[in-house]
Parts: C-alpha cells; structure tokens; sequence
C-alpha cells in the first residue's frame, strides 16, 4: 500500500519529467467524489480528502445593487476579503453565477486561489431569473441555457481555483408556481395540480441531467452539483437526475438541520453540501444587532456538519461541507428596485422563520433579515474608497471550530 502511495504522490513529478505537464496538471487539479466502503462520501482534491469550508460570495459594496459588477471593480475587493477569508480558515467561496466579462471572472478565481488558496464553486442560474419566466419545456430555451452553460464551463474548466459547478439554486420551488411559475400547452393539459407539478419537476430535472452529462464529456475534472431548495421533490430527481454528482440544497433550519441527512441519503443517494445555510445577526423582536445569536446558531450547525461528514460514527457520512450565507451584508436586499435604499442598512424582516426562534416574537413573526448574515458587516469609506471591513462574533466562534471541532463538540453537550 505504501509503494502504491508513494507512485501518486511523485506521478506529477514523473509526468513533468517526461515531458508530460499537461496530464500533470490535470492530475494535480481533479476533483471528484469519492465513496469509501463503508458508504460514506468524500471530495477529493490533488488526491486528498477536502472538506468544504466555505462562504456564499457577493461583494456588492454600500450603495450598489444587485446588478453591480464585481468582477470588475477596480478596488479588488476580493483581495481584502481573500486576506480575512484566510485568517478565518475558509477555503472556498460559492458564486452564484459567473459575470459576463469572463476575463475579469478568471482574475477573481485566479487571485482567491494563488494568493489565499481558496477554491471556487461556480454556479449558473440556468435562466430562473429571466423574464418572462424560464420555459424549461421549450425546445429552444433549453438549448439557449445549455449554450450559455457550456460556454462558461468550457472558458473555466482549466482555471486552477474551480472545485465544481452548481446548476440551479432553487429552481425546484417554481414547480408549484410559488416563486418564478412556469409551464406549458403539454403540461397544462394533464389537469390536476399534483401531476402538472410532477411533470414539471421530470422536465426540470432531465434538463439538468442532460446538462450535468454534456459537462462531463468537456470537463472530467470536476463534480457537477444540482443546486436545491431544500429535499423538495428529490424522489422525481432520483429517477430523472441520475448523472448528477452531488446534491447541493439550500436551508435554513435554524439550529438545527434535522433529519436531512438521512432524508437526503435515502431519497436521492448522492453526496450533500450544503450551499446556502446560516442565521443573520439581527434581533427584530429587540430590534438591534444580535451577533451572539448567530454565532450560536452557526456554530451548532458546524457541529452537525462534522458529525456528518465521512468516517463520523453517529452520523450519515454524505455531507461535504458546505458554504454559509454569507460573508458580508448586503445592503441592497431589503428593497432591490429601490436605488435610494442601498445606502441604507435597513432592518425591516423579508420573511419569517420559528425554528429562528430568538426574534420569532417580532411583529406578526417577521424574523429574517436579509441585510444581516454577513460574516462580516460593512461601514462606510469617508473617502469613498472600499468599505471596511468588520468580522462579527461569528467569524472568529466558527475559526476556532474549524481548528478544535471536537473539542467544541463537546463543549456543546455541556452547555
């Protein structure tokens, strides 16, 4: 076994020596998922273990909205942040989807890998945004998101930093038509609401494993994920989604993420991180900042990641890791069309959520405060320069969890 071993560990060397950098290369930076004997799952990265620490990415400074461009802002903010991103001990950052200059998007990606080591997850919205709604069941808009996809995996396929694609984020609550609704003459025609929504969930889903496979043929080097809100509709993905590589959902349990672990192992059977969790750090019932709340709540759902993660004895052995929401306040969030509110740090609730349950007393139970779950917090640049950059309880209670996880496990049975 350690001969064997030995060869991997020199078979870039030997490859370079021969003349051979390119098969070097690819071995050095394939990602892929691994499943131990024992069931359990582990990404893997140059050949070894890698869990996923990682942060929700959107440096949208004070002042601007959603559709500022990061990519190309020339403070780089994204150097600031890589600094304290590597102090905390955080080795990936998730984008939603990549800017459309993809040159300024591979400086990013290039920048967070060399400079701090941190690695990228790339995702793409496959057109849930567009307007009108996304006509997953039309021939024509599939094939505009799948050349829009391809195109981006083919320009950053060979870009070190990447560690895998997301495709979607929570497409699948558009099934009911709650949020984005669509449908078609086909699927209109079947009648009753309960099989409209399990046809639109079949098309949804053969359309990402079209996709995940087209992937795969240009880019064996990393896993393709499909992006989820929560488990919802995950036994229609089972059947239709079979070539997806790992399942990436999106929660927000509060303390706790309950029984999603094994849910998600028996109903889809593919490896879990998580790409969007975590717990803001405003008090609407006390209305005022609260950072001890969301350092505890993270903190306890750290906990349940690495009970979970491969090799654990109580836990599910599928969970990857995952990326929290997020690293720094958005400001623009509350009201996105409202130019003249960006610059204000608003604490008015989007929505509410019990098992949140420390402000779940607020006014008609409006709880969630989308303009507070950075890790970090914004103040404003007197000289207009980048806004600076405030970590939070959470920042350092999460460092010293990653770096003495079982010790915090069971300081966490004490209290």
């Amino acid at each position: 076994m350690k001969k064997i071993n030995r060869f991997f560990i020199f078979l870039p060397i030997i490859l370079a020596c021969l003349g051979l950098m390119g098969m070097a290369n690819a071995f050095s930076n394939k990602v892929y998922v691994k499943t131990l004997k024992n069931g359990h799952y582990q990404l893997m990265v140059a050949g070894r273990p890698y869990i996923v620490k990682g942060v929700c990415y959107s440096p949208v400074p004070i002042g601007k909205g959603y559709d500022h461009d990061f990519w190309s802002d020339a403070a780089e903010p994204w150097k600031k942040d890589g600094e304290l991103m590597k102090k905390m001990g955080i080795n990936t950052v998730r984008f939603y989807a990549s800017g459309e200059n993809i040159e300024t998007v591979k400086k990013v990606v290039r920048d967070l890998y060399k400079l701090y080591g941190i690695r990228t997850i790339m995702g793409h919205w496959l057109e849930f945004w567009n307007y009108p709604a996304p006509f997953y069941d039309d021939p024509v808009f599939r094939k505009m998101v799948e050349e829009k996809v391809l195109a981006m995996v083919n320009a950053l396929k060979d870009e070190e930093g990447i560690l895998f694609w997301v495709l979607g984020n929570e497409n699948n609550y558009s099934f009911s038509g709650k949020i984005n609704p669509w449908s078609s003459d086909r699927i209109d025609k079947m009648g009753d609401p309960r099989v409209c929504l399990l046809a639109r969930a079949e098309t949804y889903y053969t359309m990402v494993n079209d996709l995940t496979r087209s992937i795969h043929k240009i880019d064996p080097n990393h896993p393709v994920a499909m992006g989820n809100g929560e488990l919802a509709c995950l036994d229609v993905a089972n059947q239709y989604a079979k070539d997806v590589d790992i399942l990436a959902t999106v929660i927000y349990r509060g303390k706790t993420f309950g029984n999603i672990f094994n849910s998600a192992k028996m109903t889809y059977g593919k490896p879990l991180v998580f790409i969007e969790f975590g717990s803001d750090a405003y008090d609407a019932y006390k209305k005022e900042e609260n950072e001890d709340a969301q350092a505890m709540f993270l903190e306890a759902q750290w906990s349940e990641i690495y009970k979970n993660l491969a090799n654990s004895p109580a836990g599910a052995g599928n969970c990857l890791g995952g990326a929290m929401f997020e690293w720094n306040d958005e400001w623009w969030k509350h009201n996105e069309s409202n130019s003249a509110g960006w610059s204000v740090h608003d604490t008015d609730s989007n929505w509410s959520n019990g098992a949140y349950y420390f402000d779940i007393k607020a006014e008609r139970n409006m709880n969630m405060n989308e303009e507070w779950f950075g890790l970090v917090k914004f103040e404003k640049d007197p000289e207009g320069g980048l806004d600076k950059r405030v970590p939070r309880k959470a920042y350092y209670v999460i460092r010293e969890f990653w770096k003495n996880p079982r010790d915090l496990r069971k300081a966490e049975k004490k209290r």
